[in-house]
């Protein structure tokens, strides 16, 4: 279950007045020891209620007021919210914080409400699968797409080639046989142990990660990448770097977004789009 755990204000809190340095690394050690656990989601402190702004509610009317406000006890000065089995492993780990104040103070526990609570007044469903698809857009705004390329056996032979003709720079690379963990029997084709388990590279300012993979054959169908060069001389040279030994799929031409773009094969199968942007960009929505 969810929890918000609410550290109440205080006189000290509401004047502004900021932890000494030891309470800050004591609430950093017990911090620390939410997150090994795997307890701590997120967390933060608020500043006074006198740089905060309220809005009250009155049918159409919204009434803005500035801080501070006077009520110190039933202000907040930070908050957790942590996973835990129940109340009771909530209460424990509350037990283990160290005083936020320099005075008496206050920490209020605060189950968040679950979609099944609500299964009353949704018999069809409909809206906590809404509210699933929402939780997975809200998450997905802080996730990294990065492209995985996998060669089929010639990853090493592809990176040194990117190397070679568009300054790719090897970040990390592993191979099969100094994997930490040994794969089972049967999973790599024979000779694979030296073939590259994962890569990560960068080409301009995009990371890539690439692999053998397991020895199944290379398919890069359905996709390009998009490379974007500062000058007319660049994608040329680009781009008979990758359509040699590859294949030309549309000549370096000018069009109405790039003065500059063309699309080209490269000898790995991987499809490229050469370009310089010009004045003109594709729309982006």
């Amino acid at each position: 279950m969810r929890v918000m755990v609410i550290v109440k204000a205080s006189p000290s809190s509401e004047s502004g007045k900021l932890p000494s340095e030891d309470q800050l690394a004591e609430m950093g050690r017990f911090n620390e020891e939410l997150a090994k656990a795997g307890v701590m989601r997120s967390g933060d402190g608020l500043k006074p209620s006198s740089e905060g702004i309220r809005v009250h509610f009155s049918g159409p009317d919204r009434i803005v007021t500035d801080g501070p406000f006077t009520e110190t006890k039933e202000l907040i000065a930070g908050y957790w919210v942590w996973e835990v089995e129940n109340m009771q492993e909530a209460v424990a780990w509350v037990r283990k914080c160290p005083n936020p104040m320099i005075e008496d103070s206050d920490i209020e526990i605060r189950p968040f409400y679950e979609m099944s609570d609500f299964a009353d007044s949704d018999s069809s469903g409909e809206i906590a699968e809404q509210e699933s698809r929402l939780r997975c857009n809200v998450a997905a705004k802080d996730a990294l797409l990065q492209p995985y390329l996998f060669f089929g056996g010639r990853c090493e032979e592809a990176l040194e080639f990117y190397q070679s003709n568009l300054g790719a720079e090897i970040v990390m690379q592993m191979r099969w046989q100094d994997s930490p963990e040994p794969m089972p029997e049967g999973t790599l084709p024979e000779g694979y142990a030296e073939k590259i388990m994962h890569a990560t590279f960068q080409v301009g300012q995009q990371t890539l990660f690439a692999s053998d993979g397991c020895g199944e054959p290379a398919h890069f169908d359905g996709f390009r990448l998009s490379l974007s060069v500062p000058t007319e001389e660049d994608a040329e040279r680009v781009f008979d770097a990758l359509s040699k030994d590859g294949k030309v799929d549309m000549p370096l031409t000018q069009t109405f977004w790039a003065t500059k773009y063309g699309m080209a094969t490269d000898p790995f199968g991987v499809g490229w789009m050469v370009m310089v942007p010009g004045d003109q960009q594709l729309p982006t929505q």
